[in-house]
């Protein structure tokens, strides 16, 4: 597993964070319509790194109380997608969404709720715009609350989580002037990172073709 973030060049990362943003505005405007707020989601990095990195990453800041919206995915490419957040951080976006008017045992109440929805738009959008952009379908199961630390979510020890890599997105989130952060992972085995990545360097060539045509 040595090198694993060397396994995107700087311009298949660029071209993956690119399609990702593309993918987080589409579920800004369908988020934007549930909260009648502006809402602005930006993807600033993407990587693809072990789970076990990936665990650290989430529990930044020493926190190890964490929020995810689980789905899998199925189509070209396979594997489950994770929307993560701080546990502090999802009570804050519940309240954005269902509105500050809620007392606390209201926005708990709401929360799973809340989430799954949150998760599933945002899941969805992310999702569906790769595929669509590599001229592709995927299929997505119904979002799952999970909660725990790093390891619960990523499944570290579990004997299916071998030799499987995280395709890891931060997300910056705003709402009603509320900054949150959280971060996208897509589990993957080895074959579905490499069918990914072969579409992404279709759609890179695609790009540059375009480009030669009109400079020529």
């Amino acid at each position: 597993m040595t090198g694993v973030a060397s396994q995107l060049s700087d311009i298949e990362q660029d071209a993956l964070a690119e399609i990702a943003n593309m993918g987080v505005s589409r579920a800004a405007a369908s988020l934007r319509q549930m909260v009648g707020e502006q809402v602005l989601l930006s993807v600033p990095s993407v990587k693809i790194v072990t789970r076990q990195a990936a665990a650290k990453l989430v529990e930044s800041g020493n926190t190890k109380k964490l929020v995810g919206v689980q789905q899998s995915f199925d189509g070209p490419f396979a594997g489950k997608a994770i929307l993560i957040f701080p546990e502090a951080q999802s009570l804050e976006l519940v309240r954005s969404i269902v509105g500050s008017e809620h007392s606390l045992e209201d926005v708990i109440d709401l929360e799973q709720e809340a989430l799954a929805e949150t998760g599933n738009i945002i899941l969805n959008g992310c999702l569906a715009t790769i595929a669509n952009v590599l001229h592709r379908t995927m299929r997505m199961s119904l979002p799952m609350i999970v909660r725990g630390d790093g390891e619960t979510l990523f499944e570290i020890g579990s004997p299916a989580a071998g030799g499987n890599l995280v395709l890891f997105l931060y997300i910056d989130f705003n709402i009603k002037n509320r900054d949150i952060h959280g971060f996208i992972a897509l589990l993957m085995d080895l074959p579905s990172v490499n069918a990914l990545k072969e579409l992404v360097n279709d759609f890179i060539k695609g790009i540059e073709k375009q480009s030669s045509d009109h400079a020529g």
